[in-house]
């Protein structure tokens, strides 16, 4: 009789259970459904009635933008007219001319275009400002605008008119749309005797496949190779899948390389290696930075945790979160964050915190600790350390603000004007410093540092409260020191300031690849990668054998 009670009572509370699983499920649709319909009643009722006119798809964008930017920086909303850009960061290819551009003050310019693509056909350089577009003055426009505009079916012609720096009068440039291909590994070659190089610049389709054949053709070519130095800094990710398969080119078949944790359980994966490595042995040193994130933060992830290679550089960006895309109608799709990755050793590298869009900087002590196959002690969130840390330049405000107020980028198209070509990049070296000091005084450079700006904060707090006059004193005794030091900001920063510049000359030039071998003889980071390499015994010791 008991046995029979027990049975009841259990079937009463499954039952229980059950009801209220369907009346919270009932509720959430409940609400989901209230919701849309006041969304929608609400922008029927602006646009019928608000006292001006509005553009229908610019109200809902700007809803649907502040919608997911309250989740993460990774949910976006991809317009019809995006498509193409979408198809650039998944496939590494576009319909349209083959040209960067940028809004440099009220200009829209040209600062990169692709080898071999309608744009470098066409003669088009970098620092062209286009002025028309099929007839179409280009002014008031912006970037994204004119990017817009420019892409299209291949075969198609469009017409520029644009002024060049150092041409008195407008050009006009007939170019024919074309598909754009931007190879994800655009260098390959030796830095040594015996130590090979090959940057990835992003995860798109065959990503695996081009390294591998990077990595094949080095060891064809130079059968006494001892080494390869692996470039990821920059490298933004792109393809989870591509993450596997660059991991593949240096792992055995059948590890695992990392698993995808989200809120549909039915969505959880686990990927492994599918394939027999190009070199599971090859002695590999991995280069990163804060700019390598995502599949870059996988790749290099998996690399330490199974104490494959050695990672040298600085914290990379702390991004572990995956993305899908889903269609939403209309030719327009929602890329959205769906789950969590996790590498070999278990840690989930995800920032847990923003600002501005940034994943903010988690101390060691906050970090979980996990073990790499050899024993060694890793650390999740905020990013993979790399086991050999190096410090940037003297100052990254200064050479942060020379680039984002495009001070290199003006400076060099004034330097390339009239130039036909340079010297081969490997040997290229920029000798007018002075010049450059003399362009950034006559335009009238000016930047404020980080410490500036919290003491101006500071300042201000301690006005509201009451500023004493010894208080004053100090902070503007402070403010003096600040101001004075940033006067020799630019020759702190010389070695770094004229690598860029050589970079950037080079790219003129010699596209991708001139500006990483312009690159390649400058760095530090390369400097010591050779040294480590060429040290069997430090190299074993950095990865715990």
């Amino acid at each position: 009789m008991m046995k029979y009670t027990w049975k009841i009572g259990a079937l009463f509370m499954l039952a229980i259970l059950a009801m209220s699983t369907i009346t919270d499920d009932n509720n959430r649709y409940f609400q989901i459904s209230k919701n849309i319909e006041i969304f929608t009643n609400l922008y029927k009722e602006i646009n019928t009635h608000y006292v001006d006119d509005l553009d229908p798809a610019r109200l809902m964008r700007t809803g649907l933008d502040a919608m997911l930017e309250s989740l993460d920086p990774y949910t976006n909303y991809i317009s019809e007219t995006e498509i193409e850009r979408f198809r650039y960061i998944t496939d590494g290819k576009y319909n349209g001319i083959g040209a960067q551009i940028r809004q440099i003050g009220e200009d829209v310019t040209i600062t990169q275009s692709y080898a071999d693509c309608p744009a470098q056909k066409a003669g088009l350089r970098a620092g062209d400002v286009l002025i028309e577009i099929d007839g179409q003055s280009a002014k008031g426009k912006s970037a994204d605008d004119v990017s817009n505009i420019l892409k299209g079916f291949p075969g198609t012609e469009v017409m520029l008119t644009i002024n060049r720096p150092g041409t008195p009068a407008p050009m006009k440039v007939t170019l024919v749309r074309d598909e754009v291909l931007v190879p994800n590994v655009p260098y390959q070659g030796m830095v040594s005797n015996d130590i090979g190089y090959f940057a990835l610049t992003t995860f798109t389709r065959e990503a695996g496949k081009n390294v591998g054949n990077a990595l094949k053709t080095l060891k064809a070519e130079n059968p006494n190779l001892k080494g390869i130095i692996f470039d990821l800094r920059g490298n933004g990710g792109g393809l989870l899948t591509e993450a596997v398969n660059v991991s593949n080119v240096f792992i055995p078949k059948g590890e695992l390389v990392v698993t995808t944790k989200g809120k549909v359980v039915d969505w959880d994966r686990s990927f492994k290696t599918l394939n027999q490595p190009i070199d599971a042995d090859i002695p590999l040193i991995v280069l990163i930075d804060k700019g390598s994130a995502s599949a870059s933060e996988i790749v290099s992830g998996v690399l330490q945790d199974l104490d494959r290679g050695v990672l040298l550089g600085q914290r990379s960006y702390g991004k572990g979160l995956v993305q899908n895309t889903k269609d939403v109608g209309y030719n327009s799709k929602v890329k959205m964050t769906t789950a969590k990755y996790y590498i070999p050793s278990g840690r989930c590298i995800q920032g847990v915190e923003y600002e501005d869009g940034e994943p903010k900087d988690i101390p060691d002590d906050e970090r979980q600790a996990f073990k790499t196959r050899n024993g060694r002690k890793v650390l999740d969130g905020g990013g993979v350390a790399p086991d050999v840390k190096l410090k940037k330049g003297a100052n990254e405000d200064i050479v942060e603000e020379l680039e984002d107020k495009f001070v290199i980028f003006d400076y060099v198209t004034q330097f390339v004007a009239g130039k036909e070509e340079i010297e081969d990049p490997k040997t290229f070296n920029f000798t007018e410093f002075d010049a450059f000091l003399n362009f950034v005084a006559q335009n009238k450079f000016e930047y404020e540092t980080k410490t500036e700006k919290a003491l101006k904060a500071l300042k201000t707090s301690a006005e509201k409260q009451g500023l004493s006059d010894e208080m004053k004193a100090e902070l503007t005794a402070l403010e003096t020191v600040v101001v004075n030091s940033k006067k020799q900001d630019l020759e702190k920063n010389k070695s770094t300031i004229i690598n860029l510049i050589e970079k950037d000359i080079a790219s003129r030039f010699h596209f991708q690849k001139g500006k990483i071998e312009v690159g390649l003889k400058n760095d530090p980071e390369i400097k010591e990668a050779i040294r480590i390499l060429g040290d069997p015994t430090e190299y074993a010791k950095l990865l715990g054998n």
